[in-house]
């Protein structure tokens, strides 16, 4: 009976140990764990540090059993906002959080899923169009690094010092917008003024800028309920994704193992990093900007929303067009993004 129970412990302890060292190489070769670097252009205390970012690397720790462990650097401290695609293509980081926006016309597929004109309703909505499109177009554009996960952060809406109440009001407004949002502005009458996230808060405070037009986390995380007075929620002039990205070298060296742990954690993060947002958007955004700095919300008039629809109308033609130029399917993915659209818009509905 003894001898029986100490070949049961015996198999059991080796198959405990074999399932380990499936994930954690480090301790059964003696090997030290695979160290990765993560920029991030958010500071360090914003959620996209803090929940979003950290939650993701434990979660691949987790996966690995301990085979791979992270240094993050937020704020700013490893690449800029502009430069994190072409850093984690370089190598200066492994992995980067990254805006295809802010670095416009080279992510022509992506820019069609988060187009303005379009109603997307919610970062969920938005987020889960990206993903069905990816899948389904494929676009060459990430094909030189690995996507980890993608999210939406919008829709956005107007913060300003001045109450705008109509299209009207818009007229001259120096506002700041990147990307599609940038021309969708133009078309309705302001002035675009591009620039990172990082930098806006100078800029409304030295008056370069008006308002900003961004997702309304950036009231607290970036302090911009500080220096704007109201709150405008726009028809879809603001759509906005963000990524995580590995350098693909980096990520084509990992063991195999490693490789399938990440894909396994990152199949089910994209709609994690987007229900994030939509719970920070209205709780760290929308109310936080009303409660404790006492910012006004308004909305345009049902027929300035209307009017701007139209007027944002080309802006897609033009997209379409555009896209024909380079030999990419611009029609069918302006179709594809407006039935998804309205598909998930109304599964996830936004929470403001």
């Amino acid at each position: 009976m003894k001898r029986k129970s100490l070949i049961t412990l015996v198999f059991v302890f080796t198959f405990a140990v074999s399932l380990f060292g499936i994930f954690n190489a480090a301790t059964v070769s003696g090997a030290q764990p695979i160290t990765l670097s993560i920029a991030n252009f958010f500071p360090p205390m914003a959620f996209v540090e803090r929940i979003q970012v950290e939650n993701w690397a434990k979660e691949i720790v987790e996966a690995t059993g301990g085979a791979v462990k992270f240094n993050r650097y937020p704020g700013e401290t490893l690449l800029k906002a502009a430069e994190m695609y072409d850093g984690v293509v370089a190598g200066t980081a492994d992995l980067g959080i990254w805006v295809p926006a802010y670095t416009r016309g080279r992510f022509p597929v992506l820019s069609g899923f988060e187009i303005v004109g379009i109603y997307f309703g919610s970062c969920q909505a938005t987020t889960a169009v990206a993903i069905e499109g990816i899948k389904k177009f494929q676009p060459k554009e990430l094909s030189d690094t690995k996507l980890m996960y993608i999210y939406s952060v919008g829709p956005g809406s107007l913060y300003s010092k001045k109450k705008v109440t109509s299209l009207a009001d818009l007229k001259g407004m120096r506002i700041r917008a990147t990307g599609p949002t940038a021309t969708s502005i133009k078309a309705l009458g302001a002035i675009p003024v591009a620039m990172p996230m990082t930098d806006v808060y100078e800029a409304l405070s030295k008056g370069v800028v008006d308002a900003n037009l961004a997702p309304p986390e950036v009231l607290k995380t970036f302090k911009h309920a500080e220096l704007t007075k109201y709150i405008t929620v726009f028809p879809p002039v603001y759509n906005s994704l963000q990524g995580c990205v590995m350098n693909l070298k980096k990520y084509n060296s990992l063991p195999a193992n490693v490789r399938a742990a990440f894909d396994k954690v990152n199949e089910g993060w994209s709609m994690k990093a987007a229900a994030i947002w939509d719970n920070q958007m209205k709780v760290n955004g929308i109310d936080y900007g009303i409660k404790e700095h006492g910012m006004e919300i308004g909305r345009l008039p049902e027929a300035d929303n209307k009017k701007a629809m139209e007027l944002m109308q080309p802006l897609l033609d033009d997209y379409i067009a555009e896209m024909n130029k380079k030999g990419l399917p611009g029609k069918e993915i302006i179709d594809f993004v407006k039935e998804k659209a309205a598909k998930y818009s109304k599964m996830y509905p936004p929470g403001y």
